[in-house]
């Protein structure tokens, strides 16, 4: 979809914060934010969002109400560190799962102006390895095993450092002071990158089979049951509560196979597995490590570069995680992928 403007924006802001407003009551928000126009004007906009997809019409007449659609929330521009600054209870995003969310989700997620950006360092990428020797390509593999393995575990609170994560996977020295699961937690990176790495032919597309083999990877020795999860999980810092219904769970991930595999690119794909698996939460641990591995393996298995996140800030990472969760606004953490993707083709040269 492309890019929408500062109006349309404003709309979408309004009917975040409280929905089933009349053009009337939108025109009212739009002058608070200093969007002067006549009513009229309002009602076009608001026809004009509609037709696109954005908003949903309920009633006739003058009783016509609007609502934020899916494809709606999925574009809205939030400032995800003001809305995560609110506490957990008084913000204003939803609690349980939107099950329109997965189903609704274009294959055109990117817009015009990312897909570029993402190519043009693909294209990089390409430039970078061509030539590459073997000795080199063992070097720039190792690098980023510990750099994703050291990040990824990071943004769970993993309290390893860079140079020992480095230790622990070259030397297998476990730094002194830590748990053994936070030792465990990274060597499980290693194991499941190593994999998807060497058989990336499994992952064209996200399924439950290649899902729960990651995830098993990844919990390997730190007494997570494997499987989808049969009991509630919560979310730390948020007032958002995932599916308790393993039925449910399998219905949601089988869903979200079918978003990944109807997108239009390998980034897109990615994006979508991303996001979303951490979105279902269909196991009791282990989910945004897992939903980070399933992209590097989509983005393998289709020639891309796969992605370190060792530049990325971990609370700018949660608080655009807690955006999508609430609000099923996708667009900060596409800022984040497009740019973390940006970063990882220009600065490894792994096949």
């Amino acid at each position: 979809m492309d890019k929408l403007n500062k109006k349309q924006q404003n709309v979408i802001t309004i009917l975040l914060e409280k929905s089933d407003l009349s053009s009337s009551d939108i025109h009212a928000g739009l002058a608070k934010k200093g969007e002067d126009m006549a009513l009229v004007t309002t009602k076009r906009i608001l026809s004009e969002m509609a037709k696109l997809g954005l908003l949903a019409i309920h009633g006739s007449g003058p009783a016509i109400k609007y609502t934020l659609s899916a494809p709606g929330r999925l574009n809205a521009d939030i400032d995800a560190k003001i809305y995560c600054a609110i506490e957990p209870d008084k913000r204003y995003g939803m609690s349980l799962f939107n099950f329109e969310l997965l189903p609704a989700i274009s294959s055109d997620i990117l817009q015009a102006g990312e897909i570029d950006i993402l190519e043009k360092a693909t294209k990089e990428y390409y430039r970078r390895t061509a030539d590459i020797s073997d000795a080199i390509q063992k070097k720039e593999l190792e690098r980023l095993v510990i750099e994703l393995s050291w990040k990824s575990s990071r943004i769970e609170g993993n309290t390893y450092t860079l140079l020992d994560t480095e230790k622990l996977i070259l030397e297998n020295k476990r730094a002194p002071g830590h748990a053994k699961s936070e030792a465990q937690m990274i060597l499980n990176h290693k194991n499941a990158f190593t994999f998807v790495h060497e058989n990336s032919n499994q992952f064209k597309n996200l399924t439950r089979a290649n899902l729960e083999k990651l995830h098993a990877i990844l919990t390997e020795k730190l007494s997570v049951d494997f499987g989808f999860r049969k009991k509630p999980v919560g979310v730390l810092g948020s007032k958002y509560q995932p599916l308790d219904n393993i039925h449910q769970i399998t219905d949601a991930v089988d869903t979200l196979s079918l978003a990944v595999s109807r997108m239009a690119t390998p980034y897109a794909k990615a994006l979508v597995a991303l996001l979303g698996i951490s979105y279902i939460q269909p196991f009791e641990d282990g989910n945004k490590r897992t939903s980070r591995i399933m992209a590097n393996a989509l983005l393998l298995a289709h020639g891309r570069a796969p992605l370190s996140y060792r530049s990325v800030d971990e609370n700018e990472y949660r608080e655009a995680m807690l955006v999508f969760y609430e609000l099923n606004s996708a667009v900060p953490f596409r800022r984040i992928f497009v740019s973390q993707y940006d970063f990882a083709a220009r600065n490894y040269a792994m096949k």
